[in-house]
């Protein structure tokens, strides 16, 4: 009996000594590589390129309604031209440029995703963004159908972040140039109207046509059927065409959403 309890501290010093060998080393992904500083400021690391949150008067930020879509859209077309994979991390947004690289965050759980806009959408007054189905699935989102996210649009780092000196012993973290699309700058149309038949959709937009507005009919598939929006040229601004946009809400036209071509 004595023996044993002089063998035990030597068996678990041997025990430990095969965990900490065997055990391979926890580095973080992308994602979770914080930079010194705030934390709303760590970079993303997508495809070898680094992005950072635009954390300033050019940046854009929006919170409201996420959806996704799926397998009926597999294999479609986007809006710039590429073919949907409902795997890739991509998204839909009415008026951020194509390419546009933004984090969104699930409100409701706390989980992020980074995807990249290449469509047009989601065509609905109180949602603000269509994920992929990989992308909604990686922030929970899947079985509900719907959240409350947060999106922020990222710019891809120029050159890496330098050391400054501060005041304090703590070294500081310099934000590095952020190169990224200019957001207000765009084609932007509101739409004022869907309509399943052609003929509906052409009156409404004749009536916008006789006021000197520049007017264009879209056809689009929905829900397995193809519907006539009626959309409204309001400017290459996105901050006077949201100033159209109200007016037209205020004024006979409640569901009026603005969208970029």
């Amino acid at each position: 009996m004595k023996n044993r309890y002089h063998i035990l501290p030597l068996l678990l010093t041997l025990l430990l000594l095969v965990n900490s060998c065997s055990r391979p080393p926890i580095t973080p992904g992308p994602h979770g590589r914080k930079q010194p500083g705030k934390a709303t400021q760590r970079p993303y690391v997508i495809h070898g390129k680094t992005y950072y949150p635009i954390a300033n008067a050019e940046g854009y930020q929006e919170t409201g309604i996420a959806s996704w879509y799926g397998k009926q859209f597999h294999g479609r077309r986007t809006s710039n031209g590429e073919i949907y994979n409902m795997y890739g991390g991509t998204a839909a947004h009415k008026t951020l440029p194509m390419g546009t690289m933004l984090l969104v965050k699930n409100l409701e759980n706390g989980k992020t995703t980074v995807v990249r806009i290449n469509d047009r959408g989601p065509f609905v007054k109180n949602r603000i963004i269509d994920l992929s189905y990989s992308a909604a699935k990686s922030i929970g989102m899947i079985d509900k159908g719907t959240a409350r996210v947060r999106i922020t649009a990222l710019g891809e780092a120029i050159h890496a972040p330098t050391k400054t000196a501060t005041t304090t012993t703590k070294p500081a973290t310099q934000m590095p140039k952020l190169k990224h699309k200019d957001f207000d700058a765009g084609r932007f149309y509101v739409q004022v109207g869907s309509f399943e038949h052609k003929k509906e959709a052409r009156a409404l937009a004749e009536k916008f046509a006789a006021q000197g507005k520049d007017v264009i009919i879209q056809q689009f598939p929905a829900a397995g059927t193809y519907l006539f929006r009626v959309m409204v040229f309001a400017g290459t601004s996105l901050k006077k065409a949201r100033g159209y946009e109200h007016f037209l809400e205020n004024n006979g036209f409640p569901n009026a959403l603005i969208i970029a071509r």
